[in-house]
């Protein structure tokens, strides 16, 4: 069902309690119920997503589509094994002409964006959890036994690697000499970029439950912001990490630890000087880049994410609803549930489209404007979990098997 709002109107979407990659932190019995998570729900996605308890509901059902849009493929190529089945965002990211990707066995690689042409492969000999990331001439992963690689991002040659405090699974980052890493244990770590050597590390303690996944360091300026797992806000100093100040997006609220998850898992999005985040079980918030305050905020649950194009926030929420939200006052546009419970892909505004991907490797044009459903296109079988990644007039798609795909619409 499609629903559109009246500019006044602000609902909130239902608080979800998911169990989708839940991690609990410094406890032996995380690979179980990450495992429970993962293979809960029905048979045809079983193995990949979590769609709640056993009796929850099942995927909606595709319908047939009389699309407005011809989507059409421009070039697409297998890069390696992708994420797989692992719970990983490996979300590829443009640099001028080159698109960059990594897959989870250890594998980096630069394409020409306009044709997919391999300019090189790297081996890292690690297993890819969070990347790539570029700045300063580097490309950078981490992985999930806490190493950082960095390579030439001109010719893939290894320049350093560096042991961080835990697991990597988001995107390093990099500006002014200093790449910042996020950890799973609630640390931000400032390297350089030269070698790698420790600049400063920024510590938050981690709630005794919470999602497997963190969202990735956004640098702004001289400044580097990071959402965590209690549902702040940061703003750090990039050259020595001193805290600038912190905001509360979401409170912890229930009496369970499940219910009291608040995680900020979807990347902040960084549009002037305002930043927009997400929290699952919380709060999507417009925050003041300067000050911290919250300009506005509404509930909402998240930990797919989010994209914004110069009037709205769009988000993808915790049943698979898409949402497009004012970035003015907070208010609904429209909200567009005939994909619910397919495991969306944060929304990747694109022309006059907002895309989606699913677990089916689906992607999904929405019309920008109402949310209706303009076209699809099957792209990778074994599905998509990062979202589209747009550049000039191309959509690049990533899918969980590897495959690489650009797209056009007409």
């Amino acid at each position: 069902m499609l629903s559109r709002f009246k500019a006044a109107d602000v609902p909130s979407a239902p608080r979800q309690r998911s169990t989708r990659g839940i991690r609990p932190a410094r406890r032996h019995i995380a690979a179980s119920l990450i495992s429970l998570a993962l293979l809960a729900g029905c048979s045809t996605v079983g193995d990949m997503f979590s769609f709640g308890t056993s009796n929850a509901q099942p995927p909606e059902p595709l319908t047939d589509l009389t699309p407005s849009v011809r989507i059409t493929t421009v070039w697409d190529r297998n890069i390696g094994a992708g994420a797989g089945r692992r719970y990983l965002r490996l979300v590829p990211v443009v640099q001028g002409s080159r698109v960059f990707a990594a897959e989870h066995k250890g594998r980096v690689s630069a394409h020409d964006v306009s044709n997919g042409e391999q300019l090189w492969q790297a081996d890292t000999d690690i297993s890819i959890g969070g990347g790539p990331g570029v700045g300063e001439g580097l490309v950078l992963v981490g992985g999930i036994d806490g190493l950082v690689v960095a390579l030439n991002a001109e010719t893939g040659a290894p320049m350093w690697r560096r042991q961080v405090s835990s697991e990597v699974l988001a995107a390093p980052v990099a500006a002014q000499g200093v790449v910042v890493v996020r950890t799973q244990d609630g640390k931000l770590t400032g390297l350089a970029v030269a070698d790698g050597a420790p600049l400063w590390v920024y510590d938050r303690a981690v709630p005794a439950l919470s999602l497997r996944g963190t969202s990735a360091p956004v640098i702004i300026g001289d400044t580097v912001v990071a959402g965590f797992d209690n549902g702040l806000l940061v703003l750090l100093a990039l050259r020595d990490g001193q805290l600038l100040w912190e905001s509360r997006i979401a409170i912890a609220s229930g009496r369970s630890e499940l219910e009291r998850l608040v995680d900020i898992d979807a990347d902040p999005l960084v549009v002037g000087d305002v930043i927009y985040v997400v929290t699952f079980q919380g709060r999507v918030a417009a925050v003041d880049r300067m000050s911290g305050n919250l300009l506005w905020q509404r509930d909402m649950s998240s930990h797919a994410g989010m994209g914004v194009d110069r009037r709205y926030v769009f988000v993808t929420d915790d049943s698979s609803h898409v949402w497009a939200i004012d970035r003015d006052n907070s208010a609904s546009v429209w909200r567009q549930d005939k994909l619910a419970r397919r495991a969306l892909t944060p929304p990747t505004p694109f022309g006059a489209y907002v895309v989606v991907g699913d677990f089916e490797g689906y992607v999904h044009f929405l019309d920008r404007e109402d949310g209706r459903l303009a076209g699809r296109l099957r792209v990778d079988g074994a599905g998509l979990a990062v979202a589209p990644v747009m550049v000039d007039d191309l959509l690049l798609v990533y899918g969980r098997g590897g495959t690489l795909t650009a797209l056009k619409t007409e």
